[in-house]
């Protein structure tokens, strides 16, 4: 089974940090590119960041400068650093791996509230 399962959301007051991270199972990822994304209450689905599989990464403009996506091959696990926390980044947060021809597994999601 191929399973993208996220953990590490809570609640963080504003300008705190969370981590949260991504494990992958059922087969490597390696050459995959992983992404985040987000949706908050009320709202669509959007694009957090992604990183290829030679490393380089790209983020929406929201969050550029506060959230850095890692990856670990070895343990075939993504990450997402947050940092300076808003209250506009509640939501709950899925990771992605994908090709050229999209995203084509999704986690279960994890809650991230930040509040005031």
């Amino acid at each position: 089974q191929v399973q993208l399962v996220e953990s590490g959301g809570g609640l963080v007051q504003a300008g705190g940090s969370l981590r949260l991270s991504c494990a992958a199972s059922g087969r490597t990822f390696s050459r995959d590119a992983m992404g985040w994304f987000r949706q908050a209450a009320g709202k669509e689905r959007e694009f957090v960041g992604r990183i290829s599989w030679v490393l380089s990464t790209y983020y929406a403009d929201s969050v550029k400068g506060r959230f850095t996506i890692f990856r670990d091959n070895a343990k075939n696990m993504v990450y997402l650093q947050m940092n300076s926390l808003k209250p506009e980044d509640t939501a709950v947060y899925y990771c992605a791996a994908g090709s050229l021809s999209g995203w084509d597994y999704w986690g279960q999601g994890t809650q991230v509230i930040v509040s005031s």
